[in-house]
Parts: structure tokens; C-alpha cells; sequence
């Protein structure tokens, strides 16, 4: 193969560009994982993970991707049989009822278009029908990663609380956490599940469980089988910075840089960078007169943007052609959008001259693929980013 000069542009929703301060950490000595220095760096992240959370409750860290996250979460709380409320919003609303499905719970699903996230009323309305109490848990992904559509998570708390149902609320905040403001414990969320690769810009291989009162009380009576992604075993070894076995030592240290790094920036000025960059990525759409997929302004997500293709034109070709003329990776259109949509992730390690360079590469692309469009997007976007820093006093 030829070497390809310049650096790659990933832009996917996840896995996200890792930081040279990250790399640089995680390149370290492995240390002893019993030892003092290892007790007191545990100790560190978790309550630096606490923030990001915007929690005051326990929080548990496993070697693992997000999925296993999610097993912690439904395997800690229910029993066999269960009865559980999700709402398919994409496709990972879909993997995470397939999972419940093969451990053993029973799922009632609640449609929607892909272009819209969880409905509040719709939930509220099944759970006032639910006069047996049957409905254990509502599970609900607020950034759904295939489709760009954000739930509104505290909405949904209030609807809920409207109903006096007691069901438990578990939110799947994987591509939202660290990148906008999620408030744990201001939403009531009884357990958030997150991951390493989006937002806390690692590389995946560490997943996250925040967990409330409520939910700890509800593990005590649960009968679904768990070893590995037991909250009890990792809630008695992490009191003492440690781990009830192996870690992920290496990432722990890259976490721990991430969080000095958000800490450094400042989380206000974390969420209103992936705002910015998320309105000029629309506004390039607009240009480009093509459509975002998410259909409420209100629901956009902040950490990607899926792109609708004009009828007859593959995404996949236009991702396969911006990939080999332009050396940058998007969002493939997963389940039913396979081949209608692409994904431009912007989240992470990323700035204004990131996307413009990202932005540019899909102009491009379009051009090169024969995709109908207007020219303009990037100018557009750009227009607004210099607006942007000059309002903020950086012209």
C-alpha cells in the first residue's frame, strides 16, 4: 500500500479522534493494581466521573464496552420474566431491547419514526394503563447514535412522576455524556449508562453504570444471574480505590487525563462548543439542500448529524468515495437507514478548523459522487463560526 500523507479525518459518531494528551498517558508503565498509587488514582476518576455525571450517587467503572453496560444495567435490577418499557428510537434502542429479550425479560416496545426521540405523553399514557404495575423499568437511549435524535430525558422524568408509577428509569446516554449536559441526579435517572469512546475521547474498552438509591435498593431482590457485571462486588472494591479484578489500568490513565481536560476547558464551554459545531453542521446541510433526519429542531443532537440522501443515491457509494478521494471515515446508515443516510460525527477532541475540514470533505464528496446538491454548505457553516467568534469575543 502507499503511504497517504496528512492525518486521517474520523468522523464517525464514535470511536472519536484520541488526544496526544490521552495516547501520551496511556502510554505509561502498567502499575501494580493493588497498590497505593493505583487506590489513589481509582479514587480520583471516580469522583472526576461524578461531575461528568452531575451525580452524587455511586457509580461503578467496568473493563468493558457500553453493551456490557448495558447488561450491568438491566441484570443488576430485574428478575426473570420482568416486564420492561423501551421506546425504538434507532437502532441501538433496538440492541438494547434484543438484549433484555435474550436474558430473560419481557419487552413492550414503543414505535417510533426514527426521526423522532421518546415521546413523554406516549410513555406517560402506557404506564397510567399499567394499573397492575407490571412495567418494572422504562429504558430510554437520550443521544441515539444512528439516527442524530436526542430524547428529552428530564421531559420524560416529569411524565413519569405524573403517572406515580414506580418503574425504575434507565437512560443510555453513550453518545451524549461528556459532550452535553446530562444531569443524573436533577432527572432522576435511577441508571445511566455510558461509555469510553465518545465524549471522554478514548478508545472504547471502558463502560459506565451511575446508579441511584432506587435502583441499588432494587438490586438486592434481583434474580437475573450476574458475576462479572455485579454492582456489589465492584461498589465493595472501589470504596478502596480498587477492583474486584483485573483493570483496564492503561485506559484508566487515559480517563484520567480526559477528565483533567474537560476540567481544564470547563463544562460550560465544553457543551457550547459541541452546539456550535452542531448548528454550523445543520446549516451546511441546509445549503447543501439536503435533509437532516431528525425532524424536531428541538430533539437535534448535538454530537452527530445524519444526513438523508436524495432519492436513488446510495450513502454507502458517497461514504466509499469521500474515504478513497479524501481520506475521511463517516456514519454508515445502520438497520432500516442502511444505505439512506450518513452520519457526521462531531464530538470529542474537535474544533472550528476540524469541521470546516470535515464539512469540506463532504462537499467534495458529494461533487465527486454526482450527488445532487447545492454548493455552499461549507461557506455557510463557516459564515457562522466566524459570527460565533466574534460574539464571543474572538474575532
Amino acid at each position: 500500500m502507499s503511504h497517504r500523507s496528512g492525518r486521517h479525518f474520523l468522523q464517525l459518531p464514535g470511536p472519536t479522534n484520541v488526544p496526544d494528551r490521552i495516547l501520551r498517558a496511556i502510554d505509561s508503565p502498567t502499575i501494580d493494581h493493588r497498590g497505593p498509587k493505583f487506590s489513589r488514582m481509582t479514587l480520583e476518576i471516580i469522583q472526576g466521573m461524578r461531575a461528568v455525571f452531575q451525580t452524587r450517587q455511586q457509580l461503578v467503572i467496568f473493563p468493558g464496552s457500553a453493551t456490557g453496560a448495558w447488561e450491568a444495567a438491566l441484570v443488576n435490577t430485574l428478575s426473570p420474566g420482568d416486564r420492561v418499557l423501551m421506546v425504538e428510537t434507532g437502532h441501538f434502542a433496538n440492541l438494547w431491547n434484543k438484549m433484555a429479550g435474550k436474558l430473560g425479560i419481557a419487552v413492550e416496545l414503543l414505535p417510533t419514526d426514527w426521526r423522532h426521540g421518546a415521546n413523554p405523553e406516549a410513555i406517560a399514557a402506557r404506564l397510567t394503563d399499567d394499573k397492575e404495575r407490571n412495567i418494572k423499568a422504562v429504558c430510554v437511549v437520550h443521544n441515539e447514535t444512528s439516527t442524530g435524535v436526542a430524547s428529552r430525558i428530564g421531559a420524560i422524568r416529569k411524565a413519569i412522576d405524573a403517572t406515580g408509577h414506580p418503574a425504575l428509569y434507565m437512560v443510555d446516554a453513550v453518545s451524549s455524556l461528556a459532550s452535553v449536559d446530562y444531569r443524573h441526579d436533577e432527572w432522576g435517572v435511577d441508571v445511566t449508562v455510558a461509555g469510553s469512546q465518545k465524549g471522554l475521547m478514548l478508545p472504547p474498552g471502558l463502560s459506565f453504570n451511575c446508579i441511584s438509591d432506587k435502583a441499588l435498593q432494587a438490586s438486592r431482590s434481583a434474580r437475573l444471574a450476574r458475576s462479572y457485571w455485579n454492582w456489589e462486588d465492584m461498589l465493595a472494591a472501589n470504596k478502596n480505590g480498587f477492583f474486584p479484578y483485573t483493570p483496564a489500568t492503561n485506559l484508566l490513565y487515559g480517563l484520567r487525563e480526559a477528565l483533567r481536560m474537560l476540567e481544564e476547558e470547563g463544562w460550560q464551554n465544553v457543551f457550547a462548543r459541541h452546539a456550535r459545531h452542531a448548528e454550523a453542521t445543520r446549516r451546511a446541510v441546509r445549503a447543501w439542500n439536503l435533509e437532516v433526519l431528525c425532524a424536531a429542531p428541538e430533539e437535534y443532537s448535538n454530537t452527530l448529524t445524519a444526513v438523508m440522501m436524495p432519492q436513488g443515491h446510495d450513502a454507502d457509494a458517497l461514504r466509499d468515495t469521500i474515504l478513497d478521494a479524501f481520506d475521511m471515515s463517516l456514519g454508515m446508515g445502520l438497520g432500516k437507514l442502511a444505505g439512506k443516510i450518513f452520519r457526521i460525527g462531531h464530538l470529542g477532541d474537535f474544533n472550528d478548523l476540524m469541521l470546516a475540514g470535515t464539512l469540506s470533505g463532504v462537499e467534495m464528496g458529494l461533487a465527486l459522487a454526482g450527488v445532487p446538491h447545492q454548493p455552499g454548505g461549507v461557506a455557510a457553516a463557516t459564515a457562522f463560526l466566524v459570527a460565533d467568534a466574534a460574539k464571543r469575543g474572538n474575532p
